[in-house]
């Protein structure tokens, strides 16, 4: 039960990291190649200068990936501090020498409080690709436009 959630938890976010590849992160990463380019074009510029332009090129796209890959990380500690909260619920719950009744009760009564975290957090999945398709869109990463 525990490692269907996992994998549902997985599969919508790939679906959204997939989508937001597609969306803005390939533009970016096409950008960053045809201005890499352009600097390695220019025959009459030393190696630290055209070094320095590659590195300018891959502003955009280390700042975007950088930006999605805070926003996964944030709902992942978010969704793994709901399900500590249903592991620490059930610890306080459990006595000393628990029969194996109430250890299944007990145990029933973590993976439901997992499944609904896996359902609060599935459901903001949407709003969260959201909100990261409007950043990269309007350019506002890290306060910046």
């Amino acid at each position: 039960m525990v490692e269907e959630q996992r994998r549902r938890v997985e599969d919508q976010m790939t679906k959204v990291v997939e989508e937001i590849d597609k969306s803005h992160l390939r533009r970016l990463q096409g950008d960053m190649h045809r201005c890499a380019a352009t600097c390695c074009d220019n025959k009459t510029a030393s190696v630290q200068k055209i070094h320095q332009c590659i590195q300018n090129c891959s502003g955009s796209l280390t700042k975007a990936q950088q930006h999605v890959n805070a926003e996964f990380t944030r709902f992942q500690n978010r969704l793994q501090r709901c399900i500590m909260d249903c592991n620490d619920h059930i610890k306080d719950q459990m006595g000393v020498n628990p029969t194996q009744n109430e250890v299944n009760r007990l145990t029933d009564g973590f993976e439901h409080c997992a499944t609904k975290c896996v359902d609060i957090y599935c459901d903001l999945i949407p709003s969260l690709e959201k909100t990261m398709k409007d950043v990269l869109t309007n350019g506002t990463i890290d306060g910046q436009s």
